[in-house]
């Protein structure tokens, strides 16, 4: 059955480029299943979207950072009445913050790095903090997404400029024990773990913004090659993020392995939606086209589970 969908992409975060590429990459997708698509671009179209949402059956968000994940957005959808696929206002408001998704994957009994986060104010107390967890620390903003204003600082003389980087972004910061090790990605899609990807950065030492974007800058192996147990383990952590965040239909949580342990290092609630985003990667792998997924999404949304 074809759907009248308002499709949201672009905003005004960081990631707004990206979040236009898989705007068109899920609009062909819809086309291409039948559906009418109207776009919407958050900063100059959202009174036009309050006076047509009568015209939708649903909004199909793709959009990423503050005012996309943060919930913002997903209240004013709610307001309208509009269903909308992913995480609602609460889960969306938790996932964003890193220092709170933390504190909600250690209640689950998750594994994070060890760390702190800090506010501005408190900006002078991180130096002492740094040098008691011991570097090298990475420094991120506490609510943006891809990566974006993260440094990793091997030496004190580092620090300041990095803080600085982060606070540019935020008004909090999270300061993490820069852990080496493997990186993986777990996709979420209904109750079920997607197959396990494991990224493996070609020209950085980790996955930062420059590495997500840049063809070629990193290699994403799906499956990933990596013990039975730990690819179980993967995907049971990755639900357990989900639920103790209280998301739906879908997200991807980020983790790193060390040894026989695996520790969590955020979740994504609307995960890149272009054909080669690590979410389809591993629908695709699960035998999901980029077609089927969006198509996927789509009826979640309609089901009208009630949003949290």
């Amino acid at each position: 059955m074809p759907y009248r969908v308002a499709l949201l992409c672009g905003g005004n975060s960081p990631e707004r480029e990206v979040s236009l590429k898989g705007g068109e990459a899920v609009e062909r997708a819809l086309v291409s299943r039948g559906h009418e698509v109207v776009r919407f671009d958050p900063p100059r179209d959202l009174p036009r979207l309050a006076e047509r949402a009568g015209e939708f059956d649903i909004a199909f968000l793709v959009l990423h950072g503050p005012g996309g994940e943060d919930g913002t957005i997903q209240g004013f959808l709610d307001s309208l009445g509009l269903p909308y696929q992913g995480a609602g206002v609460l889960g969306s408001a938790l996932a964003i913050h890193k220092g709170l998704s933390r504190l909600l994957y250690q209640e689950a009994g998750l594994p994070v790095p060890p760390g702190k986060v800090f506010h501005r104010n408190e900006s002078h107390q991180i130096p002492e903090f740094c040098k008691h967890l011991g570097y090298p620390v990475v420094v991120k903003p506490a609510t943006q997404g891809s990566s974006l204003g993260l440094s990793v600082v091997k030496h004190p003389e580092e620090l300041p400029e990095a803080t600085e980087r982060a606070l540019t972004l935020d008004h909090e910061v999270v300061i993490e024990k820069f852990l080496f090790g493997r990186e993986i990605t777990v996709g979420i899609l209904g109750n079920k773990a997607l197959p396990v990807v494991e990224i493996i950065p070609e020209k950085s030492e980790y996955f930062d913004y420059e590495t997500k974007y840049t063809p070629g800058a990193a290699r994403e192996i799906c499956p990933a090659e990596i013990p039975e147990a730990l690819f179980r383990k993967a995907q049971e952590y990755a639900l357990r993020a989900h639920q103790a965040l209280r998301l739906r239909h879908y997200s991807r949580t980020d983790m790193i392995i060390m040894g026989e342990e695996i520790y969590l290092l955020e979740t994504n609630t609307i995960p890149g939606m272009t054909e080669t985003s690590l979410l389809p990667l591993a629908a695709k792998v699960f035998g999901l086209s980029f077609e089927d997924l969006v198509e996927t999404l789509l009826l979640m949304a309609l089901a009208k589970e009630p949003p949290l």
